[in-house]
């Protein structure tokens, strides 16, 4: 399971940062990215909140609860929308039995999510979401912006 120290510091080193060069572009004492990355201080919860921000992450992938580092409001405002070509359907779900308790990638919510029960529940639960005003206001938005590249 990858920690929130080890997701830190490969965070930090993808963008070639310093640790104190972050700590102090996100107003924080000198050595807490430090102490964070080593595990000798867990950050708060407003710590987590602004590091997720400036890394552009979920909190579950920042605290290596996820394989996905994509915000929620990333993909509810249709962020994941491909935008060189038709919009892909969706396919079958193949189900296989797994046991949810499998940790595959090292991720406790990795295994929840791949298992067919939750993705059953998840399904219906965006199917609801979908069918409320909201939901069809950003399919509508989805679908004009699909018209409006075809010749």
């Amino acid at each position: 399971m990858v920690t929130l120290a080890q997701r830190l510091e490969a965070l930090r080193t993808e963008r070639g940062l310093s640790r104190p060069a972050l700590s102090a572009a996100l107003g924080f004492p000198k050595t807490a990215m430090d102490k964070f990355e080593t595990g000798r201080q867990t950050p708060t919860q407003d710590q987590q909140k602004k590091l997720a921000d400036y890394f552009g992450v979920s909190l579950f992938y920042l605290r290596g609860e996820s394989d996905d580092p994509t915000r929620m409001e990333t993909w509810l405002n249709g962020g994941d929308v491909p935008d060189d070509g038709p919009i892909p359907a969706p396919q079958p779900v193949r189900s296989k039995p797994r046991p949810a308790a499998v940790q595959e990638d090292g991720a406790v919510f990795g295994a929840l999510l791949k298992s067919p029960s939750f993705q059953n529940l998840l399904r219906s639960a965006a199917l609801e979401a979908l069918r409320s005003p909201e939901g069809q206001e950003l399919l509508a938005k989805a679908i004009r912006k699909e018209l409006d590249r075809r010749p």
